[in-house]
């Protein structure tokens, strides 16, 4: 059974086709030298440290800008990143509320038994008795991260947990859902 790195909001930015994945939100400045406080989106916001290149949004659709050679470092819940020439608590307040995200390219490779959410848009959906659902298009966060999964005028809304996901393949995931789940959707 397949479990991910990434779960917790594990959102690709549309606008690039794929090419981005959401690491972490800047709630605020932190400190006077410019360092921004990051609320982590990922499962292990530990590996947030270990990215030397980053990409700040203000939304989804807005331009984005690359940060190289950042620090960061863990501070309880929370991620302190500082980027190179934001030197002041000035700078850093023009940041609060952009996203912070990475090039899929960059992310580590899945284990065997791992998946990133992400990798699972725009791929069928069918339950493990063969019954087609539709394509998974989009990734919902707010807690319990959800997979909406379409076909034509009908839209389904699956927990993304790795109890109901029997199997990946290149274009197919086979879910296995409890009993009444689908319906709920109607």
């Amino acid at each position: 059974m397949p479990g991910w790195k990434l779960s917790n909001n594990d959102r690709v930015d549309p606008g690039a086709s794929g090419a981005f994945v959401l690491l972490g939100t800047v709630v605020r400045p932190h400190g006077i030298r410019g360092e921004l406080k990051i609320c982590p989106h990922t499962e292990q916001p530990d590996s947030i440290c270990r990215y030397q290149r980053v990409f700040l949004a203000a939304d989804v659709d807005g331009e984005m800008i690359e940060c190289v050679d950042i620090r960061a470092r863990i501070s309880g819940r929370m991620i302190i990143l500082r980027l190179r020439g934001c030197d002041d608590r000035d700078r850093a307040e023009r940041f609060a509320g952009w996203r912070l995200w990475l090039p899929t390219s960059e992310l580590p490779p899945a284990k065997a038994d791992e998946v990133y959410l992400h990798s699972l848009m725009d791929k069928r959906a069918r339950t493990s008795d063969g019954r087609e659902l539709g394509t998974i298009r989009e990734l919902l966060g707010g807690g319990q991260e959800r997979l909406v999964i379409r076909d034509g005028d009908r839209e389904y809304l699956v927990p993304a947990v790795r109890a109901f996901i029997v199997s990946v393949g290149k274009t197919e995931v086979v879910l296995d859902l409890p009993p009444g789940l689908l319906e709920m959707n109607s």
